[in-house]
């Protein structure tokens, strides 16, 4: 089935989980001409549809709790309980039962897709694949204070960067959210004492914009403080694989065994409520283009995909075994890279010349 035909049934079914904001999906349209990364990033239901025929041995590996829609832009950092600063996976919108190796090929593609990655992919191949072995070994988080100092000069927000921050907060639209996704701002999304000042709405994201999202801007100790509500909806692999369960992962992998989370991240009323600062804040290749620049970098992913997927600990063994270089050759991440991205390119440039306008 055409590429075009699949992103109509998407989105038709996507209107039955959420209040689709029509101006920002035409702005998602709009975006997926702009380059094959942007596209990948945009359309992880038609990834989870076609996957396992494109590669289909890998998806004999074993089914692991998954990121799903993991891509380089799909790493960020936030302040835990204890106010340290921690780096990892930051969105968990798509997560779904997955064979293990999906999660590894997507990285993988991502960064064949991306422009101007000065690694190579082979390079990016092996790091991934050490990195992720070493992660499922030996799990933990990625603190920046301690054990991952060496990361902080590519992921620390600069006073421009700070500026930017600013500006867009202080430019938003202001908006009038459901009563329930303030309830769930006010109630469990701000501190005591809070004083919301005002609501506003906010474009954002890759494959979830056109979902409704609000951010709430408040008063607190002399200063602002934020809270952003996006809307949840099921992971487009049920859709992919007519499975009719609504139930999230979200919180069962940003909150996994090996995390060490975000306190103020929650899901209330369908919708994701977390914490807005410049500090805490999803790295973007366009404005940080030192963020992913060396194979350390991309092995660094790969270790905290790892630490995710060992949070499962009945797939962690069978995982380990899998991963065994003798079953699969060297070179199996590279080639299924490789094929995954072309036929993300294919749909990419039938998008470009049958989409709509």
């Amino acid at each position: 089935m055409s590429f075009v035909s699949d992103n109509e049934k998407y989105e038709r079914w996507l209107r039955e989980h959420c209040d689709v904001v029509e101006a920002d999906l035409k702005k998602k349209h709009e975006r997926m001409r702009e380059s094959a990364f942007v596209f990948l990033r945009a359309t992880f239901f038609r990834w989870a549809k076609r996957i396992e025929r494109v590669c289909e041995k890998l998806a004999e590996t074993p089914p692991v709790l998954s990121v799903g829609d993991l891509h380089l832009e799909n790493f960020g950092t936030w302040r835990d309980e204890e106010g340290r600063l921690v780096w990892g996976v930051n969105d968990f919108d798509e997560a779904a039962v997955i064979p293990y190796a999906f999660d590894l090929v997507r990285l993988a593609t991502s960064a064949r897709l991306a422009a101007n990655l000065p690694v190579g992919n082979r390079a990016v191949a092996r790091a991934l694949i050490d990195g992720y072995s070493d992660g499922l070994e030996r799990p933990r988080p990625t603190l920046l204070d301690e054990r991952e100092r060496w990361m902080r000069p590519y992921v620390a927000i600069t006073d421009q960067g700070r500026d930017k921050f600013w500006d867009e907060i202080a430019h938003l639209p202001h908006a009038n959210p459901p009563d329930p996704v303030k309830v769930g701002v006010e109630s469990a999304g701000l501190p005591k004492g809070a004083r919301p000042v005002r609501y506003a709405s906010r474009v954002a994201g890759g494959g979830s914009l056109g979902r409704p999202r609000y951010v709430a801007i408040a008063k607190w100790n002399g200063g602002k403080i934020f809270r952003e509500a996006k809307a949840l909806v099921p992971s487009a692999w049920h859709w992919a694989h007519d499975d009719a369960s609504t139930h999230s992962h979200f919180l069962d992998l940003a909150r996994g065994r090996f995390r060490s989370p975000d306190p103020f991240l929650r899901v209330q009323n369908s919708f994701v409520i977390r914490r807005m600062a410049a500090d805490s804040r999803k790295i973007n290749l366009g404005d940080d283009a030192d963020a992913v620049n060396s194979a350390r970098m991309i092995t660094a992913m790969g270790f905290d995909l790892g630490a995710i997927h060992a949070g499962a600990s009945e797939a962690r063994e069978k995982i380990l075994r899998d991963l065994d270089k003798a079953r699969r050759g060297d070179d199996w991440l590279y080639d299924a890279a490789r094929k995954a991205a072309e036929a993300v390119e294919a749909d990419y440039h039938e998008w470009r010349r049958d989409g709509p306008r």
